[in-house]
């Protein structure tokens, strides 16, 4: 592949793409100027290496990965930056904390949701988030179809006990309500 023909498929991809990749970004990293950091570092990664970019709609799954593995290399520093800043964040946690009725039922599905492996909140988000099926998530991730169906499975599972060990309760029209509250 020429310059050209790179630069020409590489900005097709962009544009097709970037929206997507964007939001994926936006929802897993904890500020937008992290965010744009995520896509900033995985589009110059496609770019380096556009002649590894595959045909069609299996780019889209390419970036999905590159923007995972960006993502999880952005946690592990981002890790390693708050770690000498436990204390503080629990500080101002305690002083800026909303603690107001839905907000707290909230924060609770969320501290759960938080609590669950980093494989099981990347599975359940790529589904409720990114909405993708198990055949594209299959290929983002390199599974097959039935792994991912067993994995998502697993995962849901685990996500629902969390909840209910939480007190958190399912009513038939799929809402949650705390436990102890009636609708």
């Amino acid at each position: 592949m020429d310059d050209d023909d790179g630069a020409a498929r590489f900005e097709a991809v962009y544009r097709e793409t970037f929206d997507q990749i964007a939001a994926y970004a936006a929802r897993r990293c904890d500020s937008p100027q992290d965010a744009a950091d995520v896509v900033a570092e995985t589009y110059a990664i496609a770019w380096r290496r556009v002649a590894d970019l595959p045909p069609g709609q299996e780019a889209k799954l390419w970036l999905y990965g590159v923007a995972r593995k960006v993502l999880a290399d952005h946690r592990r520093s981002t890790a390693r930056q708050r770690l000498s800043s436990v204390e503080l964040d629990t500080e101002l946690a305690d002083l800026y904390g909303d603690h107001s009725g839905s907000s707290v039922e909230l924060n609770v599905i969320g501290t759960v949701f938080r609590g669950l492996s980093d494989d099981d909140r990347e599975l359940l988000s790529l589904v409720a988030w990114e909405g993708l099926g198990r055949d594209e998530i299959a290929a983002m991730l390199g599974l097959s179809r039935n792994a991912v169906r067993i994995r998502l499975y697993r995962a849901r599972r685990r996500f629902s006990r969390a909840l209910d060990e939480a007190g958190v309760l399912f009513t038939t029209a799929s809402r949650m309500i705390p436990a102890g509250r009636s609708s």
